[in-house]
């Protein structure tokens, strides 16, 4: 009996990728083996940060094209985005990002406010064969309040408006006094509920860099969550939790296997 034979007897869910897994500059071994092993697990690889632009070229090139090889389609974050709408190097970026394979840029504005045009931002990133997703929220304004969810939700809306295929809710690597997450790392329910309402589990995906972020955010809207953010090494244990395998979701209604056609 294989393993998906198996897991079907317990009635685990078959979930389709909702994780996004982010490389912040693994070895190109690491990344290779964690794509043989867990591609079929992930939604995309966020190529992440600038680490990509100073690594060594041919190794940036080749973890893009295993990301290829796996069915991964790999997207740059929106830092380098950011940095080169600053220095007025938009195309140059989006060019680069074509050429070594990137499938989508994130563009967003957590650093530096940059007014991105999101029709031009958009349009540009079409006429080279790239997708979009925005991030809302900033990297260091702390955590979201009610009147900034309303704006932040008015920005959403204009760039699915422009284009854009998702929306990624900001949480950096700590989840911790940024965006939905209080200075103990609790999710505000409340104000992630409004971002899942207003936009659907289609156009979300929540950063969860975090344990606790990971295991509240599944927690809440069960296993077909879009979260980003994912260490490779933390990715299986996840999605055990997503599929109710891990000690923890088990007993959670929403994650417990099914249990159709046990024996």
């Amino acid at each position: 009996m294989v393993f998906k034979e198996y897991l079907q007897t317990l009635g685990v869910r078959d979930i389709p990728p909702r994780t996004i897994p982010f490389d912040p500059g693994y070895d190109l071994q690491t990344v290779a083996g964690h794509l043989r092993q867990s591609s079929h697990l992930m939604a995309g690889m966020k190529i992440s940060m600038a680490c990509w632009q100073i690594a060594n070229e041919d190794v940036t090139r080749e973890k893009i094209a295993a990301c290829h090889e796996f069915g991964v389609r790999p997207c740059a974050g929106g830092g380098p985005l950011e940095v080169a709408a600053a220095f007025g190097r938009l195309a140059e970026y989006m060019d680069l990002c074509a050429d070594v394979g990137i499938h989508r840029i994130e563009a967003g504005e957590g650093i530096v406010a940059n007014h991105l045009k999101p029709d031009r931002v958009v349009g540009m990133a079409k006429d080279r064969g790239l997708e979009v997703q925005f991030e809302l929220g900033e990297k260091h304004s702390g955590v979201f309040s009610e009147d900034e969810v309303d704006d932040l939700l008015r920005v959403g809306e204009t760039w699915l408006e422009s284009g854009a295929q998702q929306l990624v809710i900001e949480a950096r690597e700590s989840a911790q006094c940024v965006g939905l997450f209080d200075s103990d790392g609790k999710l505000n329910a409340g104000l992630a509920d409004r971002f899942m309402t207003h936009f659907g589990e289609e156009t979300v995906i929540f950063e969860a860099p975090t344990k606790t972020s990971q295991f509240a955010l599944m927690d809440r809207y069960g296993p077909s969550v879009y979260l980003g953010n994912i260490r490779l090494e933390e990715l299986l244990r996840m999605e055990i939790y997503r599929r109710g395998l891990h000690s923890d979701a088990f007993a959670k209604d929403n994650l417990r296997p099914l249990g159709s056609g046990s024996g």
